[in-house]
């Protein structure tokens, strides 16, 4: 659609998920982006009468802060369908699919790319006994950002206690070892891979604290892991049905070269903080932050 500087964006952000705070923090920086490439802006925390509160700013275009349940699941989607309000980012089923991580794995393990192995079971199995051969990891199937992560280590003697907050149903996958790499893919265009580098496990504060992690971009690794990350998260991006923006996170075993790289998941509402590593990315390929928010609205549209 037009990129016209008239036109007005509503923001949404914050929301009622786990990944809130990120949210809002996500929220402001492409907010007082896209003030600064010209437009409208108006911010909304979306409640329960988010209809409403669209009706009343009455937007031309729609961009998608959120994260999490609600905001990355589909689900916001489907309302922005209900309106016919252009939107940024990924549709209902696209979105709806990519939060799903254990169907997700099972289209890419159809689809050939490196996944392992994972299953779901209800909370009360996984805090009773150890589900899979150890080391393995607990996580909710249906969160980002490493909400709810719980390593299982080699030699652990019981299973993790999972907090009350965790769902019914958790997802419990083998331990990919190695380093963090992670590609971001906009429209048809993989833009370069990062190594996130932490002295621990890559977990929420290492994410989103300053000085939490580093990141080396573009990854000082081998071409042919390189081009295999691109590769997978191109064909990632695709197989979901992904449209504007997604970032896909892998594991690399480097004393395996190529064959030690594992898909961990693919994200259809990347980070959009001041430490997050999609606008890096997008910098390193010469794209500003207010370039980047700024496509993303030229992009929206409905029916995604």
């Amino acid at each position: 659609m037009s990129g016209r500087a008239s036109q007005k964006v509503a923001v949404l952000t914050g929301g009622p998920s786990a990944e809130r705070e990120v949210s809002l923090s996500s929220g402001r920086g492409c907010a007082d982006a896209l003030r600064g490439e010209g437009f409208e802006v108006v911010e909304i925390d979306p409640g329960i009468d988010l209809a409403e509160q669209l009706r009343a700013v009455a937007p031309d275009v729609v961009f998608n802060a959120l994260h999490g349940r609600w905001g990355e699941d589909g689900c916001v989607q489907g309302i922005l369908e209900w309106l016919q309000i252009p939107y940024t980012h990924s549709g209902v089923l696209a979105s709806a699919f990519a939060m799903d991580k254990q169907r997700t794995k099972s289209l890419f393990r159809a689809a050939g790319l490196p996944v392992v192995e994972s299953r779901l079971v209800s909370k009360v199995a996984a805090a009773e006994h150890h589900v899979l051969p150890l080391p393995y990891v607990v996580k909710p199937n249906n969160e980002g950002s490493s909400v709810g992560v719980y390593l299982v280590q080699a030699g652990a003697n019981s299973p993790p206690r999972l907090s009350d907050e965790m769902p019914e149903t958790v997802m419990v996958e083998t331990f990919a070892p190695g380093r963090d790499l992670t590609t971001t893919v906009l429209g048809d265009r993989a833009l370069t891979v990062t190594d996130i580098v932490t002295d621990g496990w890559y977990d929420y504060a290492a994410k989103y604290e300053v000085g939490g992690s580093r990141h080396v971009v573009p990854a000082d690794i081998p071409k042919d892991v390189f081009d295999a990350c691109m590769d997978y998260a191109l064909r990632a991006h695709a197989l979901i049905g992904c449209r504007g923006i997604s970032r896909t996170d892998f594991r690399w075993d480097e004393s395996r070269g190529v064959d030690g790289l594992i898909l961990l998941e693919t994200n259809t509402q990347p980070g959009m903080t001041g430490t997050s590593l999609t606008p890096e990315q997008a910098e390193h390929v010469g794209i500003s932050y207010g370039q980047l928010c700024r496509m993303l609205v030229e992009d929206a549209s409905c029916a995604r």
